[in-house]
């Protein structure tokens, strides 16, 4: 998950902009730290040449340095961000080759599901998309909020439940990413993990129809089993029965989670004891 190993056009404008933000930093950082070192030597008790002025109190040409040096890095610093980021807008699309692959993503607790509605199929805790192609994604919660992000294509955006936040993205290499979720959720939040996994466009058509030979089948009901609070070790694949149950998750015709439970006795002997209603 190295951010400055970008694997998508999104991911190398983030990289872009960490970059240039850490040298336009160090250029006013590194010259301070000299100049603190070299006025403390300068000024020692041992050197007989240094100017002791106590009545001096008021420099213009100092105040000038010490002001518009750091404003002017501020204001470089600033742009670089602003523009950088906008540039950069999460729903912006990401031009790409072939078709675009529209994907449904549900943070849970504490797993991911991805819906390929026009595909039929779904899978938990493993994202297949296959290079170059244009990622339209479409993000929602079944509880609590929390926050999709795959470091090497970029991009960290919430989950909230009730809404729908997108995301587009592209891979360009075929590889195996890591994707994770960056905002804590609970118990099972540091396994709340998922692979990303990026194969040639040749290949997306047969993944897609090897996985529609399972005999797992995602529907409300079933939707509803894996939206309980658990770690999934595993990595189930399903074929989806509703391509509308995005929609019902989203809108809450599925009635939403409770969200995380705790799940020990010390973590209930902490939270007071008291009920606050």
């Amino acid at each position: 998950m190295n951010l400055l190993d970008p694997q998508g056009p999104v991911a190398a404008g983030n990289s872009t902009i960490l970059v240039d933000s850490v040298f336009i930093m160090l250029v006013i950082v590194v010259p301070t730290i000299v100049a603190i070192l070299a006025f403390a030597f300068w000024f020692r008790a041992s050197n007989p040449r240094a100017r002791y002025q106590p009545e001096f109190v008021y420099s213009g040409r100092v105040e000038m340095v010490v002001w518009s040096i750091p404003a002017l890095t501020v204001i470089l610093l600033g742009g670089v961000a602003w523009i950088g980021s906008h540039q950069l807008d999460p729903a912006a699309p990401v031009p790409g080759t072939g078709s675009p692959v529209r994907i449904q993503a549900v943070s849970l607790d504490w797993k991911w599901l991805f819906i390929y509605p026009d595909q039929r199929i779904a899978t938990v805790n493993t994202l297949t998309v296959p290079a170059g192609a244009e990622l339209n994604f479409q993000l929602t919660s079944s509880s609590v909020m929390n926050t999709f992000f795959i470091p090497q294509l970029g991009s960290m955006i919430y989950t909230m439940n009730g809404m729908v936040t997108k995301l587009n993205l592209r891979a360009d290499n075929e590889g195996k990413l890591q994707g994770l979720s960056a905002h804590f959720s609970g118990d099972g939040f540091p396994d709340m993990m998922f692979d990303v996994n990026v194969i040639s466009p040749l290949a997306f058509p047969d993944w897609v129809a090897n996985t529609a030979k399972t005999d797992a089948v995602l529907n409300e009901d079933s939707y509803k089993k894996l939206m309980q609070q658990g770690i999934e070790k595993g990595r189930p694949v399903y074929r989806l029965d509703d391509p509308r149950l995005f929609d019902l998750i989203a809108t809450q015709h599925i009635p939403p989670g409770p969200g995380p439970a705790l799940a020990s006795d010390a973590g209930r002997s902490h939270s007071g004891g008291h009920d606050a209603r």
